[in-house]
Order: C-alpha cells, then sequence, then structure tokens
C-alpha cells in the first residue's frame, strides 16, 4: 500500500492522482502496483466509464524513481516485476485512459501518454524522455508508439538527441489533445470523461478497440524493451549516468574501463 496515489471517483471517472509531489511524483513500485490495482478494479466496475491520470503540486511525473533505479542496477532491489506489470497494463486497459498533465512528464511521465486516449496538457506541461542520457533504451513500447504517432523524426529528437517538448509541441506532434489553464485543467479532463460516461458503454468500447488495433505487437515491442532495459540497466553506461547524476557532476562515457 502507499499513500502516493489518490483514488477517487467522480462523475463516472476514476481520478488517479499522483501525490508524490515533494519527489515531482516520481513513480515507485508501490506507486505502479496502486496504479495496477486500481485501473483493474475500474475496469470491472460498471460505474466506471474512464480513468483520469493526474499529477499534483505543478508536476505530472519526473518518471521512475531513479534510487529505485540505481537500487536495481546495483542488485540490491528488483523494481522491473511492478513496472513491467504497468508498462504490460497500459496497452490492454479496457476502458479509456485520460491524462491530465500538469508541469513536467518526464520518462515514464511522457511515454504512458501515447496509451491515453485523450491528453490535456497546461501552457507549462513539458515533455522529455531522457533514456539515453542515462544509458537506458526507450520503454513502453515507446520505440514503436512514438513513431506512428509523431513520425520517426520528431521521435528520434525525443528519444535519440533527448529534447524536450513544450505543450505547443506536443500538440502539433498529436500526442496533445488541447492545451489548457491550469486552473481548467483537470475539469478539462473530468468533463471528457462525464462525456463518454453518457455513452453506450459497449459500443464505445468496440469502437475503442477498432482505433486501437490489436496490442498484439504492442506488447511484444514491450518485451523486446524489457530485455533490451533490463541488460542497459546494470551496464557500465548506466552505472556511470546514475552514479554522475547523484554526485551531480557531468558523466563520462568515454573514459576507459
Amino acid at each position: 500500500m502507499t499513500t502516493d496515489v489518490e483514488i477517487l471517483k467522480s462523475n463516472g471517472a476514476q481520478i488517479l492522482r499522483l501525490t508524490r509531489s515533494a519527489k515531482k511524483n516520481a513513480l515507485t513500485g508501490a506507486m505502479y502496483a496502486a496504479l495496477c490495482d486500481a485501473i483493474a478494479r475500474g475496469d470491472d466496475d460498471h460505474a466506471i466509464a474512464a480513468h483520469v491520470i493526474c499529477g499534483s503540486g505543478g508536476v505530472f511525473s519526473a518518471g521512475n524513481d531513479l534510487g529505485d533505479f540505481l537500487a536495481t542496477a546495483r542488485g540490491t532491489a528488483d523494481l522491473s516485476k511492478d513496472v513491467l506489470r504497468f508498462i504490460r497494463l497500459l496497452p490492454v486497459i479496457r476502458k479509456p485512459l485520460i491524462a491530465a498533465v500538469d508541469g513536467a512528464a518526464i520518462g515514464v511521465g511522457t511515454t504512458m501518454l501515447f496509451h491515453c486516449d485523450l491528453v490535456y496538457a497546461t501552457h507549462e506541461a513539458t515533455f522529455a524522455t531522457p533514456f539515453l542520457d542515462l544509458g537506458l533504451i526507450p520503454e513502453a513500447a515507446s520505440s514503436l508508439l512514438m513513431p506512428t504517432r509523431m513520425g520517426y523524426a520528431r521521435a528520434f529528437e525525443m528519444l535519440a538527441l533527448g529534447e524536450t517538448f513544450s505543450a505547443e509541441r506536443a500538440l502539433s506532434a498529436g500526442f496533445v489533445n488541447r492545451i489548457v489553464s491550469a486552473d481548467d485543467l483537470e475539469a478539462t479532463a473530468l468533463e471528457a470523461a462525464r462525456k463518454l460516461a453518457k455513452k453506450p458503454p459497449e459500443a464505445l468500447a468496440v469502437t475503442r478497440q477498432l482505433l486501437r488495433g490489436n496490442p498484439v505487437e504492442v506488447l511484444k515491442t514491450i518485451d523486446r524493451e524489457a530485455v533490451a532495459f533490463r541488460e542497459r540497466l546494470s551496464s557500465p553506461e548506466a552505472q556511470e549516468a546514475f552514479a554522475a547524476f547523484f554526485e551531480k557532476r557531468p558523466p563520462n562515457f568515454r573514459k576507459p574501463v
């Protein structure tokens, strides 16, 4: 159990609020587990029409907790089970997933958005996937979904070059639906969920399945990425990147082994 994920219900929506704002809503194993459990319950609850995920404290999510990553890389913890459970759940969630993004969305905070049906963002929202800077590789099927959604060039710019996208660039790239004020963000997401709750649920489910297609290839990509990610996590490059981060210095990937 964790107090870092708040679960609420409102007018047909299940709200999944990340509340670890002191750590910029960086996701821990317990938070991944709480999100998975809540989504599974919501998918089975006839009173829930959609899931709405949002951050708190002016931040959506700083991605995976780097301390957990480092512990996994050193062999003193195993984060992979909770992370993989969440990532493999994303393409098979049965009800619409809506994201309300304010502030930074980093790593999985961005890649999860490509599994969402609707994404609303504030003008202050930013999106970044700095996996390569940590000696890692893309996850959550982002190596497949991002080029498909926004084109190879922009996907390479985010995933390899590590460029941060503004809300305006994310909107033009096609993975944000609308930019709204911070005051209107949650209300906008909940209004969308309320509208979906008025639709015929079976017809909505079939429409969504047709739009999203068969998740088999997405799941295969997730599994391929997971193998490579696990290997990279224990690599000298990742060890150097994590050490440099915690020591507050630039990493040196060119030093002799």
